[in-house]
């Protein structure tokens, strides 16, 4: 063992987070060790957002060129070159090649330790035989991986999970999905639209089950019309080999067979890293921290996936900003009243804030309003059908305390309901906002004005 190196700031992992707080602490005076076990940049970058969203993207427009039958053409013919899609998905995962996010990280001054972190106690992270000592914090930022289920056979035969998913270099002809997520209706539709045949297993009682009901109820039809299959409510209970594919053997005693099977049923910490050294956890095994200051112990913060406060990019970057402040000597505050979420499908589904369940359950006078963004101008140009806006307010603040919406173009739409949130804006302010007509975001002033009504 070599005499440990010492550091203000040691960093377990050099992902979104990492990013974040090796940026953060530039030109400080601070010395930073970032260490990484894969590739800088984490999930996000290689097997995550972004290859998924381009695989999506390219889903998108066979669509697209689809939908031209009814807007504008007589006959539209293509042939699918599946080759081309995961070249590109490739490509834009970087080649899996983190040369340039590596060098702009050692840039900022910070040092990065390639190898399997582990942290030994509050102070210290040992490196492939090597000790690093952080003089005054240390920062869990390692993210989380895909949680396996505990399914008879699942360790017998060869699945997907996300990282196989969005880089994949042969198109099946069938494919089940466990986890009727975000995760798996995104990938679900993706490979529906290349032309596999796509069974989507919910074993709960509805999918997305993280929000509104209205937005699996809205989204559904749109699955369904691209050929998905998706069964809610049976739970896998079994799974093997049959030929070249895989069986599924549900509660109920119906059965799914495919090419090929993609566990998107949640994800875990990677708390492999860090869970010898006595820090909290959660009951789902994240870690704990305070959601202020992201501390989980006097001078060891979290930050990203691994805190189980949300498993977003956006989230992650702004732990790291908000640590890295912190380690500068500033008062900064995380604040997650108004953390946004999108689902990359067709159409898009988009919320913050509370549902109006989690509102009644926190006891506040709530009011709703809601309407289907398909009945505007807007929809009726796009030749959109069968949408969701949901509003929920709180009528003694008389403020919005949340929003879920399936639209096109949703992601693009939520950021003013974003900030109306975290601003605490009145809703008679938010119900007084032009809106360009005939933008997709028009169709939040009516409902707006019915909330508003409402609470007043």
């Amino acid at each position: 063992m070599r005499l440990p190196q010492e550091f203000d700031v040691v960093c377990l992992g050099g992902g979104v987070g990492g990013e974040a707080i090796a940026g953060g602490l530039q030109d400080s005076g601070l010395t930073l060790a970032v260490v990484e076990r894969e590739l800088v940049g984490g999930e996000c970058p290689y097997w995550g957002c972004i290859p998924s969203k381009t695989l999506l993207r390219s889903g998108e427009t066979l669509e697209e060129a689809a939908r031209a039958r009814t807007l504008a053409a007589s006959r539209v013919d293509w042939e699918l070159d599946f080759p081309k899609v995961s070249k590109r998905v490739y490509w834009m995962a970087r080649d899996l090649d983190d040369t340039r996010p590596a060098a702009a990280m050692e840039a900022t001054g910070a040092k990065l330790v390639r190898g399997e972190g582990k942290l030994i106690d509050s102070r210290t992270v040992e490196v492939g035989g090597e000790r690093l000592t952080a003089r005054r914090a240390v920062v869990v930022a390692n993210g989380g991986t895909a949680l396996i289920p505990p399914i008879p056979g699942l360790d017998a035969v060869d699945f997907w999970t996300n990282r196989q998913a969005v880089l994949p270099r042969e198109l099946p002809g069938s494919l089940a999905v466990l986890g009727g997520g975000a995760i798996g209706v995104e990938l679900g539709q993706a490979f529906a639209r290349f032309g596999s045949k796509v069974t989507v297993i919910e074993a709960g009682a509805r999918f997305l089950g993280a929000e509104e009901p209205e937005a699996g109820a809205a989204l559904r039809p749109h699955l369904e019309a691209d050929g998905i299959t998706v069964m809610v409510g049976d739970a896998c209970v079994g799974v093997e080999k049959q030929g070249g594919g895989v069986l599924l053997k549900l509660k109920s005693g119906a059965t799914v067979q495919a090419d090929r099977l993609l566990i998107a049923t949640g994800r875990r910490p990677n708390f492999e890293a860090w869970v010898d050294a006595g820090l909290p956890q959660t009951e789902r095994g994240w870690l704990k921290v305070d959601p202020f200051s992201l501390e989980a112990m006097p001078g060891v913060y979290g930050a990203g996936d691994v805190t189980g406060l949300g498993g977003f990019t956006h989230l992650a970057y702004y732990h790291g900003q908000v640590v890295a402040r912190r380690l500068r000597g500033e008062d900064a505050r995380a604040d997650h009243t108004a953390v946004p979420r999108v689902t990359f499908t067709d159409p898009e589904v988009a919320s913050v804030g509370l549902s109006e369940a989690a509102a009644r359950e926190r006891g506040l006078q709530v009011v709703t309003a809601s309407t289907d963004p398909a009945e505007t101008a807007r929809g009726y140009i796009h030749d959109f059908h069968g949408g969701t806006l949901k509003l929920v307010g709180d009528r003694d603040r008389g403020v919005l305390v949340g929003a879920t919406m399936v639209t096109p173009r949703a992601g693009e739409i939520l950021g003013e309901l974003v900030l109306a949130l975290r601003a605490g804006t009145p809703l008679r302010t938010l119900a007084d906002v032009i809106h360009p007509f005939p933008a997709f975001n028009r169709v939040l002033g009516a409902v707006l004005q019915e909330l508003a009504s409402k609470a007043a």
